[in-house]
């Protein structure tokens, strides 16, 4: 069996900035819900989709917040899809999804504590995360576990994973330590390039392996002083930054593996369509024997 596992909150913001906005019987936004739900019942119509969870940001900051100001809030986010997040969990559990939903940890986390607890289970032959995010890339093992971008039709390995970064998986949150990442408001070292990063990380693998003296590098890249001075100076935030952008294995995931079986949607999923405007929508969601 293959075990399916969906960032519920890149979904939602995808059904936001996609299609139109529409708005329900009682006036409120929900083209953000209803578009979860259409993609959400487009993968389900796949046999192969058997066992499927689905983590959510239920409050954007998280633990990282505490470590670093600069993180990620909420602020920006377009309100009309804040008021959205809540009923999206309920909707997609109504769908008889499993939900996760993030308070201290990240919807991230929560797919990484499924994905490496999940992938011992001698019965799960795949596990397929479904999100182009970069951050999850670091969970790739192999083709036992993969990251799928669903919008571009884009299968991440191991060899996928390498090519489009230029280091392995377990180097991705060294690698965004040093290059940062904007989405998350991580600033990485300066000067330090996505390819300069690629070349020093595809010798050394991790920070620490660095060497300190710039003679000792065994692999040359273009401004090679202005790296290391810059890397000496930001050594301390180097390493704050890989702790920002290094998933956390341990969040308290109660459920089994034949909790995360799709069965079918929830009685309440037909007035929740209802509610929403969409009544006509449960008949498109595919039946199971």
């Amino acid at each position: 069996m293959k075990i399916h596992l969906l960032d519920g909150t890149y979904e939602l913001f995808r059904g936001f900035y996609g299609p139109p906005p529409r708005k329900a019987p009682d006036g409120r936004e929900v083209g953000a819900i209803i578009g979860l739900l259409q993609s959400l019942i487009s993968l389900l119509s796949d046999p192969e989709v058997t066992h499927v969870a689905c983590a959510f940001d239920h409050v954007v900051e998280s633990f990282r917040n505490d470590l670093y100001d600069g993180y990620k809030t909420g602020e920006g986010i377009d309100s009309e899809l804040v008021g959205q997040f809540f009923l999206a969990e309920e909707a997609v559990a109504a769908l008889g999804i499993v939900v996760w939903p993030m308070v201290e940890f990240e919807a991230d986390d929560a797919l990484a504590t499924a994905a490496l607890r999940f992938k011992k289970n001698p019965a799960v032959e795949q596990i397929v995360i479904c999100s182009p995010d970069k951050d999850l890339t670091q969970l790739v093992d192999q083709n036992r576990v993969v990251c799928w971008d669903r919008r571009r039709e884009v299968v991440y390995d191991e060899a996928a994973v390498i090519e489009k970064y230029g280091v392995p998986p377990q180097a991705i949150p060294d690698w965004l330590a040093l290059v940062g990442d904007k989405a998350d408001g991580i600033p990485g070292v300066p000067s330090w390039g996505a390819k300069s990063s690629a070349v020093i990380l595809s010798k050394y693998h991790r920070l620490e392996a660095i060497p300190k003296e710039m003679d000792a590098w065994e692999v040359k890249v273009r401004g090679m002083k202005r790296l290391h001075e810059n890397l000496t100076a930001h050594w301390e935030d180097a390493f704050l930054y890989r702790r920002l952008t290094t998933l956390r294995d341990d969040v308290p995931l109660s459920e089994k593996l034949e909790d995360l079986q799709w069965r079918g949607p929830r009685p309440e999923f037909a007035q929740l369509c209802r509610d929403l405007g969409v009544e006509n929508l449960p008949n498109r969601v595919p039946k199971r024997d």
